[in-house]
């Protein structure tokens, strides 16, 4: 039971591993992009490579959870399926159900861990694979591995990575739990916290942060939902986003107003409370994006401008 890549990853894997997948369940196709055409989760991309059986349940009723029981699953394995199974669909499998978690339970419960621990400038995190409970992600842990968070490491980049050892900890530990060789692990209570969830609206810099903090929020939210700020033109506030960006390394202190751009040996540069951001790629709202020093080109004030 998952959705996105990072389930697909695992899917795939074990299926390569030759693990006995009899059927897959992930969210329904979603309607994306501007001509909000329909498209498949990556999970059933690969399910249907494979030619394996998939449900799309919008809910656990009684139906769907009497054709789970039918198949007399052995065991389930969740991973990113975005949706909550209830305590009787808990209770099916022969050997429980499993979820892989991409945080150093108990910190990081919740929807978006990933993101979190790049948001808030975590050095590391984990890869868990732990017992499916009713409450989220409060079971007990079958297997945790350490993993340290490049400096510079964006989202995709981490949630690849988390996912080949997640996968990679699901093949060890399967054949332990089956044969009940495994000992679960009880999480401490008292050391949970939890992620904040993930709007588009989270994306909107506020440059009275630190350049760190700024640079760390475009790592976590790279590709989606992206950082943008806001640039005053003729009268007007325009939506920017900020493609790609970077930190200033070799800043020099200065007293500029807090968001404002200007240029030093030909780079873009936005000021912030401590240190300076480089801005590489940008795209006005309505626009194609361009290399920021393509765009100072076409807005000859927005170097000089500040923004909000």
């Amino acid at each position: 039971m998952g959705t996105p890549d990072f389930a697909a990853n695992i899917l795939r894997v074990m299926l390569k591993e030759k693990l006995d997948i009899i059927s897959v369940y992930t969210q329904g196709d979603k309607k994306v992009g501007r001509s909000q055409s329909l498209e498949k989760s990556a999970v059933k991309n690969v399910a249907e490579e494979y030619k394996i059986k998939v449900f799309e349940p919008k809910k656990f009723d009684e139906g769907v959870v009497r054709e789970i029981e039918n198949q007399k699953p052995d065991l389930i394995i969740v991973s990113a399926y975005g949706k909550i199974l209830p305590k009787i669909v808990l209770e099916i499998p022969r050997f429980g159900v499993i979820n892989t978690h991409p945080s150093s339970l108990p910190k990081y419960r919740g929807a978006s861990p990933i993101q979190n621990a790049i948001l808030n400038g975590e050095k590391k995190t984990a890869a868990t694979i732990m017992c499916l409970v009713e409450k989220v992600d409060a079971g007990d842990i079958l297997k945790q591995e350490e993993v340290e968070i490049g400096e510079y490491e964006t989202y995709p980049e981490l949630s690849q990575r988390l996912s080949d050892i997640s996968a990679r900890l699901l093949i060890e530990i399967i054949p332990l739990l089956i044969a009940g060789k495994i000992e679960p692990k009880k999480q401490n209570e008292s050391e949970a916290t939890f992620c904040q969830l993930i709007k588009k609206e989270d994306g909107k810099i506020n440059w009275e942060d630190k350049a760190r903090d700024i640079y760390n929020r475009f790592r976590a939210f790279y590709v989606w939902p992206g950082i943008f700020t806001y640039f005053e033109k003729d009268n007007r506030s325009l939506r920017l986003k900020l493609n790609k960006v970077s930190l200033d390394e070799h800043s020099k202190e200065n007293d500029f107003e807090n968001g404002k751009v200007f240029e030093e040996n030909e780079v873009v540069k936005v000021k912030t409370s401590k240190g300076n951001i480089i801005l590489e790629e940008v795209q006005l709202e309505g626009k194609n994006k361009m290399q920021a020093t393509d765009f100072v080109r076409g807005y000859a004030n927005f170097v000089g401008s500040v923004l909000k």
